[in-house]
């Protein structure tokens, strides 16, 4: 590690460890939307993100890929593991790679998380994510496989709708030679991911291949086909903003599609018989309503869901597992959610 990145997170480290009081001193008066009052911890991340890059959008997507994976390192922390382990298998669109963790202490065949990572569908890999793949796996004792699929605007939809059917397919069939309980895998993911999670649980049960038992579904993207009120809330200064909306969703979807097509809008799919899911959103998020409205059309499918607002939380709170006390506690939630989930 070099010098300077050491710095940065010795710098990201302190700030998150310094106590509340301090924090409003240095970050400033507490942000409030509403009813709601953004943690101190999210508004003195706010204040680091705006002097690393103070406009992400007008910064080249491959840019946007290194600050990405280097976040994670430095909102990460070190977080143990028992293994990790890496492997491709061969995809009709080329080798899609995949990160196997597995936590310290577990021995034999376990339940297991097939994760998608988040980013716009633009953004994101194995490397940005690997600390909050890390923490779920040793939070909730289960063996999680990473998923690496295509993205755009090399690769537009739906590219990365087929890497992560293929990959899911796989992963299930061969189940039981991967130290994994074929009855007891469930699918999951974050913003786009959280996306690419529900599709595959959706087009698994319209094709009648291997269902997830579980979804964990964390501020996912469910709707392209309309604009929210916290979409236009939280449009500008809160991390994900509108203009970087606007950018993967022109790098994402490049030839016309019908964005009511549910491998895009899984809001617009048919729910019923979907496996249980537990759908997180964060306060302080553009893509919370939709996240919340696709929660409450699973219920009304019948299908069993919990869901929970982390209300003082921004967009990207679950990859900030080694930053402050705020983020780390609300992924131990949603982990132990993922346990009993596949009990």
């Amino acid at each position: 590690m070099s010098v300077s990145r050491r710095v940065r997170r010795a710098a990201v480290a302190a700030v998150g460890a310094a106590p509340l009081p301090l924090k409003r001193i240095v970050f400033g008066a507490p942000i409030r939307r509403q009813d709601l009052t953004l943690h101190p911890d999210m508004q003195a991340m706010l204040t680091l993100m705006r002097f690393e890059n103070p406009d992400p959008a007008a910064t080249p997507i491959s840019r946007q890929r290194r600050d990405l994976a280097r976040a994670d390192r430095l909102v990460g922390g070190d977080q143990p593991i028992g293994a990790v382990t890496e492997r491709q298998i061969a995809g009709a669109g080329g080798p899609i790679r995949m990160r196997f963790y597995t936590p310290r202490d577990l021995r034999g065949p376990s339940p297991a998380l097939v994760w998608f990572h988040g980013g716009g569908f633009t953004l994101g890999d194995l490397e940005s994510h690997d600390s909050l793949c890390r923490f779920l796996a040793e939070q909730a004792m289960v063996r999680v496989v990473a998923v690496d699929y295509r993205l755009a605007p090399e690769h537009p939809f739906p590219a990365a709708v087929d890497d992560c059917v293929e990959a899911w397919t796989w992963i299930a069939r061969n189940a039981s030679g991967l130290a994994i309980d074929p009855d007891r895998i469930a699918v999951g993911g974050d913003s786009a991911g959280g996306n690419l999670a529900t599709v595959v649980a959706q087009e698994m049960v319209r094709t009648g291949g291997p269902s997830p038992r579980f979804q964990l579904l964390v501020y996912p993207v469910t709707d392209f086909t309309s604009v929210t009120q916290s979409r236009r809330e939280f449009a500008e200064g809160f991390f994900l903003t509108d203009a970087l909306m606007d950018e993967f969703d022109n790098a994402y979807l490049v030839r016309g599609e019908d964005r009511s097509d549910p491998r895009i809008s899984p809001i617009k799919g048919s729910l019923e018989d979907l496996p249980p899911a537990h759908v997180v959103t964060a306060g302080f998020d553009p893509l919370r309503d939709e996240g919340e409205a696709y929660a409450e059309a699973l219920r009304a499918a019948g299908v069993p869901v919990t869901s929970v607002r982390e209300e003082r939380l921004i967009h990207g709170f679950a990859t900030m597992v080694g930053y402050g006390t705020a983020a780390p506690a609300a992924v131990r939630r949603l982990a132990a959610e993922l346990q009993r989930g596949l009990v």
